[in-house]
């Protein structure tokens, strides 16, 4: 999810349960030459378990070149293309626009596989404009790709209206090879019933966004610990608790000036029933400062 999943959020999932995490999209040919900002989206935390990572770009051989380095560098445990992005900045460079030209989209895949031992899967939304969601995957099947993910919604939708999840249950009952769904999981309500369209798995990106401990709810619900509508909305105290845990380890790994502004559009989220205390979040500039903020609220840290 690009602006959210950097190394810190995705060492504060994996903190509260995630199973694995996928990376900011690395612009491949960027990435190949060195580029320090393409770099740092994809870089690991020191010792980072179960990172996927996550490319996009539309010259095989730039992919083929980019998914090798990627496994050689970075260790993850699987490669992903980047077929749904909807942003316009894409535009013929690769993301969404490749479900205009799918034939590429599986040459992009199987140039992948001959750059890297790892799996690689793929990242759809339904289509550009229209359905073609069994059509796709039913390429990317042939083109040998490991697992799918299916956002439910159109690349023209981008996230307007609902994601169709009869749309994603197809593509699940059509290929052979495992299907995620994503698209409006907030709640681990909302994750079980999109468990029961027959997934594999459901992929949750938003949803985790300022509620990380989603995942460790949802494995308590898993585990027998607690029944799927007894999950309760965290306690302030947690909320502040764990925003300053991402502040901290955003500071650790961008420094305290970069590190608080880039966390300022995340930091409100944790608070979303204190609207109250938005506009204070969306200014701070140290974490003594926030501490501060959350301190005048007489928030328990």
């Amino acid at each position: 999810m690009a602006g959210y999943t950097d190394a810190p959020f995705r060492r504060l999932a994996l903190e509260h349960g995630a199973a694995w995490t996928v990376s900011e999209m690395l612009l491949a040919r960027g990435f190949l030459a060195g580029d320090r900002q393409s770099t740092e989206l994809g870089a690991p935390y020191p010792g980072e378990p179960n990172l996927v990572l996550q490319l996009f770009g539309d010259d095989p051989q730039v992919l083929h070149d980019a998914a090798a380095k990627a496994e050689r560098e970075f260790a993850p445990v699987a490669i992903d293309l980047n077929m749904g992005c909807p942003a316009p900045k894409l535009a013929g460079r690769g993301g969404a626009c490749l479900l205009q030209t799918p034939e590429r989209a599986y040459e992009l895949i199987r140039a992948m596989r001959q750059g890297t031992s790892l799996e690689v899967s793929a990242k759809i939304r339904l289509g550009w404009d229209e359905n073609r969601s069994l059509e796709v995957a039913l390429g990317l099947e042939a083109a040998g790709v490991a697992l799918i993910t299916v956002h439910g919604r159109t690349s023209q939708q981008r996230y307007t209206g609902f994601a169709d999840w009869e749309a994603i249950a197809k593509v699940a009952q059509t290929v052979q090879v495992p299907v995620l769904g994503c698209g409006d999981v907030l709640n681990v309500e909302q994750y079980f019933a999109r468990l029961e369209t027959g997934v594999a798995g459901v992929m949750i990106g938003r949803g985790a966004v300022g509620n990380p401990w989603i995942f460790r709810q949802i494995n308590a619900v898993q585990s027998g610990q607690s029944g799927v509508g007894t999950q309760g909305v965290a306690s302030s105290s947690e909320r502040a608790q764990t925003a300053l845990r991402h502040t901290q380890l955003n500071i650790e790994w961008y420094g305290e000036f970069h590190g608080i502004r880039q966390l300022r559009k995340v930091l409100y989220k944790y608070f979303p029933d204190q609207p109250d205390l938005h506009p204070a979040l969306k200014r701070v500039n140290t974490r003594s400062e926030l501490e501060t903020v959350l301190h005048n609220l007489n928030i328990s840290l």
